[in-house]
C-alpha cells in the first residue's frame, strides 16, 4: 500500500470513557440522568453534533443541541486525555509503517482541532502527513471527499490505498472512495461491521502494518 488512511476513535486510540464522561456531563448540564456507556459508545461514528444529538434524544429542540454541543466541545476539550490511550500495538505498528516508508494521515468525523490534539498529546502525530476531521471539508465521512483529498495530497494509487476503521461508516468511505477497506475488530462498533463487511477484518493493529507491508494479514 501506498497509503494507509486510519480511523481515530475506535481503531488508533480508546477514547471510550473520555467521551461517555463528557457526554454524561453534557446531559447533566441539560437536566438529564446519565446514559449507559455502552449506549453512549453506540452513538459514537458521525460526528460530535450527530452524537450530542443522539444523547440528548428526539425530545432536544435544535437551541438545546446547539447548547449542549457547546458545553460537550469544551468539556471534552479539557477532559480529551483523562483516560484516552493508543490501542495495544498501535505506536509498534506505525512505526513499522513509517519505517517502510507507507504515507499515512489520520480521517476522522471528530472536529478536527482537538483530533490533531489528542494525536500529539499522545505521541503519534509524526507518524501522520496529515489530520484531517469533520469540520475539515463540507462534507463528513461517508463521502469520499476527504479521501479523494488525500490521496491527491500524498499521490498514491486508489488501489494502493487502504481505510482502516471500526465501522461500517468506515466501510462505507472506502466504498464511495474506491478503495480497500480493513476492519478491526477491538473498537467502538465491531457489530456494523458484520452488515457493512470490509475487504479485511482483522483483530490486533499489528495485523494490519502485517497486511500493509506483507500482502497479507497474519
Amino acid at each position: 500500500m501506498d497509503l494507509v488512511i486510519f480511523d481515530l476513535d475506535g481503531t488508533l486510540v480508546d477514547s471510550k470513557l473520555d467521551l461517555a464522561h463528557s457526554v454524561n456531563a453534557t446531559r447533566g448540564h441539560m437536566g438529564l440522568a446519565p446514559l449507559e456507556h455502552e449506549t453512549v459508545y453506540s452513538y459514537v461514528g458521525n460526528g460530535a453534533p450527530v452524537l450530542i444529538r443522539r444523547a440528548l434524544g428526539p425530545q432536544a429542540s435544535e437551541a438545546d443541541v446547539e447548547h449542549a454541543l457547546d458545553f460537550f466541545l469544551a468539556y471534552y476539550h479539557e477532559h480529551r486525555l483523562d483516560y484516552t490511550r493508543p490501542y495495544p500495538g498501535v505506536e509498534a505498528a506505525l512505526g513499522r509503517l513509517r519505517a517502510a516508508g507507507v504515507r499515512m494521515a489520520v480521517l476522522t468525523n471528530k472536529p478536527v482541532r482537538i483530533s490533531q490534539m489528542i494525536v500529539d498529546g499522545l505521541g503519534l502525530g509524526s507518524h501522520f502527513f496529515r489530520v484531517y476531521g469533520g469540520n475539515s471539508f463540507e462534507q463528513k465521512k461517508p463521502h469520499p471527499m476527504a479521501v479523494d483529498k488525500l490521496i491527491e495530497e500524498s499521490g498514491a494509487a486508489r488501489e494502493r490505498t487502504l481505510l482502516v476503521g471500526d465501522s461500517g461508516v468506515d466501510v462505507r468511505t472506502a466504498r464511495n472512495a474506491g478503495v480497500l477497506c480493513a476492519g478491526v475488530t477491538y473498537g467502538f462498533q465491531p457489530e456494523t461491521l458484520v452488515e457493512e463487511a470490509p475487504d479485511y477484518l482483522l483483530d490486533r493493529m499489528e495485523q494490519v502494518a502485517d497486511l500493509v507491508l506483507q500482502g497479507e494479514g497474519s
